[in-house]
């Protein structure tokens, strides 16, 4: 390194790891007591998935541990999940081992199928008319 260069400007330092792919799936978090008793189920909203993590939303943080299991709704796998940030409902998790790429494929593959992503798009771009009425056959709505 050159004198007097910011060690900080390394090429990569503020890259990820792995790629990251938009998704807008339905999931499951499943957290195991210290009691071992029946398992507690809490649904989450996938935003986002690499080979090495994800983020998602819940409905409430409150009760939710540092450490469970993420599946995904329609593919039969659980992901261990060790928590890296909360931020209000959305979260943020580093998986404890990472998945395979096929696994990850069928992700986002049946989230493109379903139209996951193209309708979250589309439903943003028609915000414009929230609110709007729209008039029934014979209505006189201008």
């Amino acid at each position: 390194m050159a004198i007097g260069a910011d060690s900080r400007s390394v090429a990569g330092l503020y890259e990820r790891k792995w790629e990251r792919f938009a998704v807008n799936r339905q999931g499951m978090l499943m957290t195991v007591g210290f009691d071992l008793a029946a398992p507690k189920m809490r649904s989450c909203k996938l935003v986002d998935i690499s080979l090495g993590g994800a983020s998602f939303t819940v409905s409430t943080t409150i009760g939710l541990p540092l450490h469970y299991y993420l599946s995904v709704v329609g593919v039969a796998s659980r992901i261990g999940c060790a928590e890296v940030y909360r931020n209000d409902s959305r979260v943020g998790v580093q998986f404890i081992k990472e998945i395979d790429e096929e696994l990850l494929h069928m992700i986002v593959r049946s989230d493109y199928f379903t139209g996951g992503v193209n309708n979250r798009a589309r439903s943003e771009e028609r915000r414009y008319m929230v609110g709007v009425e729209r008039g029934g056959i014979g209505s006189a709505v201008i």
